[in-house]
């Protein structure tokens, strides 16, 4: 993922760095180039454990909607893997350009690739090769000739939103989108809570604006938003990538420096970035919704989490998340939260609270007996509610009566009229 300037909508689907493969120095064979890239690709996948995955999982059944420049059906490690949806694109582009859909392609070899060759034994594989792709395309690639007509364009502002809902009503149950911008747009947001309320499990590239220091970087979307799983890129020592993006926002960390993938014609790009660390995740979600497809798309975040390796001091971490992801363990994970959803809640049907074991006795109402005690209540009260009135009453007059004068003390009594005589007290 690489962003545009600060009049971009959104960023294009390039990469940090992106190059062909070459083969050994002097001529070599394409079939000594593909069984390079396999080897390479090999790696990069046993890093996190995705061989010892395939024995449980290799995607079938899924579909994985990548949102990106478009991805080749006819590339040849995704030969019979891609069905191709529509172009939110369309008009960015001169007419009659042909697009590259070099990141797309890229990103959906790295998911669903299955090789080429004799016996398919070279080439891209990728983290889930039996998995089926839907390419949405909704951003252009960086070269392209439409590529600021479509950031500057306001026409295009749903582009990416319409794709997810596109991808949700068409059978996708995980999305990629390595892609990013630091705006968070409403319709982007909506879209999300759309696909995850449909049971989708969406993952997105982290960004690549970090740096080689401590510094919090911007929140990059759709990353960012809620119940999207971030990922950051991590070099082959599991090292964050200087360039991946530092926040709170990060879930978890995968490959992205130096990773293969297919490229244009028969040939093949190594690229580094976020894009392709979102992929790998993205392939591990599809392992786990082939094995378990009944597990929301909270608990496939839940077992990639709880899963990863080489973890952070202190659990987690703004530049790597909570470590590293690792297919296998995030199968057997995902397969003990599957166990856990499928126990049976509350006590069975035979079952009992309380440690009683006899039949309930049931107790008939005294329709008759009810009735007079209320009637009794309710005069009681009147009659406590008479009480108090009457009392109240009679506090009042006894504080209205006027004292006697002998009874006040001397200094009270009012003095007699100037000129007038008082009798003499004995």
């Amino acid at each position: 993922m690489l962003r545009l300037g600060t009049a971009a909508r959104t960023a294009a689907g390039g990469l940090l760095a992106l190059g062909l493969v070459l083969g050994a120095p002097g001529p070599a064979s394409a079939q000594s180039i593909g069984q390079q890239v396999r080897a390479d690709d090999v790696a990069v996948l046993r890093q996190i454990d995705v061989p010892a995955a395939w024995a449980r999982s290799k995607g079938s059944g899924v579909t994985v909607a990548v949102l990106d420049t478009g991805v080749r059906p006819d590339a040849p490690d995704l030969t019979g893997q891609v069905t191709v949806g529509p172009d939110y694109t369309a008009g960015a582009d001169p007419p009659g350009y042909q697009p590259p859909h070099l990141h797309g392609t890229y990103i959906g070899s790295i998911i669903a690739g299955h090789g080429s060759g004799p016996g398919r034994a070279e080439g891209v594989i990728g983290v889930a090769p039996e998995a089926k792709i839907l390419s949405v395309r909704v951003i252009l690639d960086d070269q392209e000739p439409g590529f600021y007509v479509y950031n500057l364009n306001a026409g295009y502002d749903d582009a990416i939103s319409d794709g997810i809902r596109y991808a949700v009503a068409h059978g996708a149950s995980v999305i990629n989108m390595s892609l990013g911008s630091t705006e968070a747009t409403r319709s982007v947001r909506a879209a999300l809570a759309y696909a995850i309320a449909h049971n989708v499990v969406v993952v997105a590239a982290a960004g690549n604006d970090g740096t080689r220091g401590s510094s919090f970087t911007p929140y990059s979307y759709p990353a960012s938003f809620t119940g999207v799983i971030s990922v950051a890129a991590v070099s082959a020592s599991g090292k964050r990538a200087s360039f991946s993006d530092q926040n709170s926002s990060v879930v978890v960390s995968a490959p992205g420096v130096n990773v293969v993938g297919d490229g244009p014609g028969t040939s093949y790009l190594s690229g580094s970035g976020t894009s392709p660390a979102s992929a790998f995740v993205a392939g591990v979600a599809a392992l786990i919704r082939s094995k378990y497809p009944s597990l929301s798309p909270v608990q496939v975040m839940q077992a990639i989490v709880r899963s990863a390796q080489r973890r952070p001091a202190g659990g987690y971490s703004p530049m790597t998340g909570f470590g590293e992801v690792d297919a296998a363990a995030a199968l057997t994970a995902a397969g003990e939260l599957a166990a856990a959803s499928l126990a049976p809640g509350g006590l069975a049907a035979s079952g009992r609270f309380g440690s009683a074991t006899g039949p309930i006795v049931v107790v008939p109402r005294d329709h008759r007996l009810i009735a007079v005690l209320v009637v009794v209540s309710v005069a009681a009260f009147l009659a406590f509610i008479a009480l108090a009135v009457l009392a109240v009453v009679a506090g009042r007059r006894r504080r209205r009566r006027p004292p006697s004068p002998g009874s006040l003390p001397a200094a009270a009594l009012p003095e007699s009229p100037a000129g007038s005589s008082q009798p003499a007290s004995s």
